[in-house]
């Protein structure tokens, strides 16, 4: 499944379905700009970046970093040089998590 998102003048592509994920890192405002990392978890040297943008939502507008194509798996998630949580993503589904504390939050209705 492939779904689009605008974002104001950015907007974010998700492909999900059979073994592949996404994750979306819900931020508060203050890291806008900031690129928090990801790694899959038995390889830390493996990382990619997303950058935490305001993004629009359904009645107000959110910061998040989002890994929109992520095989399914344990990831780490990394602020700077040090790891703050892992996560799994599993494949058809994307997963939202909050910063700092990275926890899952529901999916809305």
């Amino acid at each position: 499944m492939t779904t689009s998102h605008a974002t104001g003048d950015d907007s974010v592509l998700v492909d999900i379905g059979g073994d592949v994920g996404a994750l979306v890192i819900l931020t508060p405002p203050d890291l806008t700009g900031t690129e928090i990392a990801l790694s899959p978890v038995d390889d830390g040297a493996a990382r990619t970046h997303a950058a935490v943008q305001e993004r629009s939502g359904p009645g107000a507008a959110m910061h998040a970093a989002v890994f929109p194509s992520l095989a399914a798996g344990a990831y780490t998630v990394w602020d700077a040089l040090s790891p703050i949580v892992q996560v799994t993503i599993t494949g058809g589904q994307v997963t939202r998590v909050l910063w700092p504390a990275l926890r899952p939050t529901p999916a809305p209705a």
